[in-house]
């Protein structure tokens, strides 16, 4: 079985984004505000999305399941306040849940949270609670960053976000790390603040001891880890230098990588440098890059064949990329689907 523990619902039927804009519109006027239970969306313009796009790329390039979120760069944490946050979190997260009940065979969910800048992070832990335990999702996305590219925040190590984290530990959930929308223009959001995001969680990791803490907590990075496989010697010499434990022995029991690299050599950099143990295989479609890569004549975002011809891993290193990972580190997965 090929699971993508990496997918969000970027071709959502055009009425969620009438809500966000009607949501945003009375962002002055609170009494204005639509409900999570005002966006109306028919079952037919859910299957209609899906069926033309990511269930029919699944079908196309040959993986089974997709572990399957709100779309990312739509959570826009630092618009509005929390109450914001919260109703537009429902309403995205009510809409993933719908998707994977018409099509349970497909797509399992992950949850938005109702992330606020400034607002601490127990603030999420109903909304985590409730997809958990009344939706069936397995694991959420956590936005290191909610300010939109302004780092306001204190870092994912600090101990504001603990209960939190304790949370995710009692479910027994991992979280992928993934910013939203970059409201700072230095930063192009999937080319610049993603991926600085990815390193930035990495380099937070390095350089506390969360998992002393949380022995059991786990975390993806998204986009291949963004800098880190290719700085391995970097963050293996700031470790060294700061008197830090080696990386496999600090980090790599609770931080995994997914591959949505999109061309070759970054694959065979990643696989190379990351223990296979560590990646969960992944293509974010359709996502950020959708295109097709005039040099392959492929989708860039068809990941699945950049793990197929990798030549040094064995084939049960691919079955851990390709399944068994996501089975451990997302252990609610294990009794709703099995391997065919």
């Amino acid at each position: 079985m090929i699971i993508d523990c990496h997918g969000h619902y970027t071709t959502a039927p055009g009425a969620l984004q009438e809500f966000r804009d009607r949501q945003i519109a009375a962002l002055g006027e609170p009494s204005r505000r639509p409900p999570p239970a005002g966006l109306k969306i028919s079952d037919d313009a859910i299957r209609q999305s899906i069926e033309t796009a990511q269930l029919k790329l699944q079908r196309e390039r040959g993986t089974d399941l997709t572990i399957f979120s709100p779309r990312a760069s739509g959570m826009a944490h630092h618009v509005g306040d929390a109450a914001t946050s919260l109703a537009w979190s429902q309403a995205c997260n009510d809409l993933i849940h719908r998707v994977c009940t018409l099509f349970p065979e497909n797509f399992v969910g992950v949850c938005q949270l109702p992330q606020s800048p400034g607002v601490r992070p127990d603030n999420c832990i109903g909304e985590l609670e409730r997809c958990v335990r009344e939706l069936g999702f397995i694991g959420c996305n956590l936005n290191p960053d909610p300010s939109g590219g302004h780092w306001k925040d204190p870092p994912l190590t600090d101990r504001w976000w603990y209960p939190l984290y304790e949370t995710m530990v009692e479910l027994d959930v991992p979280a992928m790390v993934h910013v939203s929308a970059s409201c700072n223009a230095n930063f192009h959001a999937t080319g610049a603040h993603y991926l600085n995001a990815d390193t930035t969680a990495f380099m937070q990791f390095l350089t506390a001891d969360l998992f002393k803490d949380f022995p059991s907590l786990r975390f993806i990075i998204p986009h291949g880890g963004g800098a880190v496989p290719y700085h391995w010697g970097r963050y293996r010499g700031l470790a060294q230098d700061m008197k830090r434990p080696p990386l496999g022995e600090l980090l790599l029991n609770n931080v995994y990588f997914d591959t949505c690299v999109y061309h070759q050599p970054g694959i065979d950099l990643l696989t190379k440098v990351i223990p296979a143990d560590n990646i969960l295989f992944a293509s974010e479609m359709v996502g950020a890059v959708r295109g097709i890569d005039p040099e392959t004549g492929h989708y860039y975002d068809d990941t699945k064949r950049y793990i197929e011809a990798v030549s040094f891993l064995s084939t049960e290193d691919k079955r851990k990329i390709f399944e068994g990972n996501a089975r451990r580190i997302f252990p609610r997965l294990r009794p709703q689907r099995k391997a065919t």
